[in-house]
């Protein structure tokens, strides 16, 4: 699979890409994974979609050569044994998404692999890692709440001068283990029962993996890390309606295009 993203600038450790995704996303997903092999400058040796039981899902990851992972293998719990949402919104599925990838390193095979989410999709070349360290791309805008369940779950305030949630982030297996024991050590219980507990869950914005992990790397040694600008555009349109011309344009000033579809963020849970 590496071999579709060779080139002359494809270099440094191999990695592998982790995508959650629902049959929603297959609007998006397909260019997804052609932009990652387009304009990941590391050899890309798996691509691990994750997602619930889907035969369209399924047919997709064989037509792309990217290996499927039933979701419910990869936690002691599903989805439907979160409860988060009120009568106005629902992010049970979104908590659930963000815990699945925190286990990522139990699924890739690389010492470093990639989340990206499936609205996302890359238009320019991206590095992860330079000179021995970790690029993490950022932006100036979060959520408060982020913040105070790190601090519940860590017992120090987010250090990082910028926000890490930016739609994609590289992962140390090593360092996100470290970070799952330093969790479960100072609660006494497993790390996802106790982020699933150090979470308000009258507020909707409650918990972020990207911002989690990336604090807790950036709080144990700052010269570790890159700080890059995300640059990242959300449209309205599909992906499907933005050509190459357009991609172009857009990339003279941004490095991704998303394509939202957050109206399931308001529907009550069924319980």
């Amino acid at each position: 699979m590496s071999a579709t993203s060779a080139g002359s600038h494809v270099s440094g450790p191999s990695i592998d890409v982790l995508i959650p995704a629902i049959e929603k996303d297959l609007a998006t997903l397909p260019y997804v994974i052609d932009s990652l092999r387009r304009y990941v400058r590391h050899p890309i040796s798996h691509i691990y979609i994750v997602s619930p039981g889907s035969s369209r899902i399924r047919e997709m990851c064989s037509r792309k050569g990217c290996i499927f992972v039933d979701e419910t293998t990869v936690l002691p719990f599903t989805k439907k044994d979160i409860r988060y949402s009120s009568s106005r919104w629902n992010r049970s599925g979104w908590l659930y998404q963000q815990l699945l990838k925190l286990n990522g390193d139990h699924i890739c095979r690389e010492n470093y692999f990639l989340v990206i989410d499936a609205d996302t999709v890359l238009i320019r070349p991206h590095r992860f890692r330079s000179e021995g360290r970790t690029v993490f791309y950022c932006r100036n805008w979060s959520q408060p709440e982020y913040f105070r369940t790190y601090r519940k779950l860590m017992g120090t305030a987010a250090p990082s001068p910028k926000s890490f949630v930016t739609h994609y982030m590289l992962f140390e297996k090593s360092k996100l283990t470290a970070l799952k024991r330093t969790i479960e050590a100072r609660h006494g219980m497993p790390w996802h029962a106790a982020i699933l507990r150090s979470i308000d869950r009258k507020k909707q914005f409650g918990f972020s993996e990207f911002e989690t992990y990336a604090n807790y790397v950036y709080s144990g040694n700052r010269a570790s890390v890159l700080l890059r600008n995300a640059n990242n555009k959300s449209l309205k349109t599909s992906a499907s309606a933005v050509g190459t011309k357009q991609r172009r344009k857009l990339a003279r000033t941004y490095r991704s295009i998303s394509f939202h579809q957050r109206k399931g963020y308001s529907i009550p849970a069924k319980h």
